[in-house]
């Protein structure tokens, strides 16, 4: 993302100057807090008073809560760019923050009131957020970008599953892995403009030598390859069919990702971070495939996924596009590169708990505290980034 051609005269909090501002340092505080709650309550220890269980309400606050987030950040400071429009600002952009935080509460407390009140107050951001993006790209006739809007709009879908499977079912399956397949398909989209396009610019300027490779018909291959793939394991997780295409899926991503010179930015930690971060799509996409032919845990897969893929990702574009939208110059920070090397060893840990049970638990307090601590570290780093005016104009 480029910085924001131009802004509103807005005499309010610097916070609210920018869309990726509140929702970027919320999630991720959102992202730590709410994982120290879910592991006591996993256990027994405490209880949140939300309908849902342990288990569901962890990933629907992670699908639905956190990645909307930052999702809804990103929408709303890319989209400028993309139209050539004023961003969301002030008033408008409160508005959504305080719909996101009510839905928050709503989720964890539905067990007090009722879980169509909960539904109802989650639901409202993704739609407020789907109409407002859908609206900029239209007027700003930018067509190419709508199908980034989709995305939101599978994710409007996959959380009215989850609460109405939730309820009725008494679990959520299918509203789990629709989330989870809409996040991997959003990575594939916007993972493979900024991974390569970053890597490039930096390259040319620091590294001459190979460059990434151009946008070509591997990459359609893998994103169409990808798409059939999660539909399929939405569908029916445990088929062969399903793994077979999983297994194809992961090659393309895989070998998409090595075309894009990785291996040539060890120096640059910002750029590093979104290859190691992309490498979890198809280490995923294998691990599902194996679980599909009956080798290994599903588990393992989805929080390659979940843990490495989305939640390494999202920490990867929150920090470098915090410090371009506030004329900070792009070099990853000590503590910023510590909460890279935490999500990182959560994703392996949380990996390995799913192949491994007889080590599950200590693995998996070990993964929560990784990812709690990486997150907050970056929150607590980026304060004055999140809160503070911008340096340069």
């Amino acid at each position: 993302m480029s910085p924001i051609p131009r802004l509103r005269d807005d005499k309010g909090p610097d916070i609210l100057s920018y869309g990726f501002r509140p929702f970027f340092l919320l999630g991720s505080l959102f992202a730590g807090a709410a994982i120290l709650a879910w592991l006591p309550a996993y256990f027994g220890e405490i209880a949140i008073p939300t309908a849902f269980a342990p288990r569901d309400w962890h990933a629907h606050e992670m699908i639905y809560g956190f990645l909307p987030a930052v999702v809804t950040g990103f929408l709303l400071t890319a989209i400028p760019n993309w139209t050539g429009r004023l961003p969301l600002q002030g008033r408008a952009l409160l508005v959504l923050v305080v719909v996101w935080l009510a839905g928050r509460v709503a989720v964890s407390t539905s067990a007090w009131t009722s879980w169509q009140v909960a539904a109802a107050a989650d639901l409202a951001f993704l739609a407020l957020v789907a109409a407002a993006a859908t609206r900029e790209v239209i007027a700003g006739k930018n067509w190419r970008n709508l199908r980034v809007i989709v995305i939101v709009g599978l994710l409007f879908i996959g959380n009215a599953v989850f609460h109405a499977e939730a309820h009725w079912r008494g679990a959520a399956d299918v509203g789990v892995r629709l989330g989870i397949a809409a996040a991997v398909l959003l990575l594939t989209l916007v993972g493979g403009r900024v991974v390569p396009s970053f890597t490039r610019n930096w390259l040319a300027r620091e590294n001459p030598g190979r460059l990434p490779a151009p946008f070509g018909r591997l990459d359609v291959a893998a994103i169409v390859a990808s798409a059939l793939a999660l539909a399929a394991w939405v569908a029916a997780p445990e088929t062969l069919a399903t793994g077979g295409a999983m297994l194809c899926a992961g090659a393309l991503q895989a070998v998409r990702l090595a075309r894009w010179a990785g291996e040539r930015t060890w120096r640059d930690r910002l750029v590093l971070v979104l290859h190691v971060a992309y490498a979890f799509v198809p280490i995923g996409f294998v691990l599902g495939a194996l679980a599909a032919f009956g080798v290994g845990p599903a588990s393992a897969g989805i929080h390659a996924w979940t843990v490495g893929a989305v939640g390494l990702m999202t920490l990867a574009i929150m920090s470098r596009a915090s410090l371009g939208h506030t004329g900070r110059a792009l070099v990853a920070s000590l503590p910023v590169q510590t909460a890279y090397g935490l999500l990182g060893a959560a994703a392996l840990a949380r990996i390995c708990a799913a192949i491994h049970p007889a080590a599950a638990f200590g693995l998996l307090h070990a993964a929560a505290l990784a990812w709690a601590a990486g997150f907050l570290v970056f929150a607590l780093s980026y304060w004055r980034v999140f809160t503070g005016p911008r340096l340069r104009p």
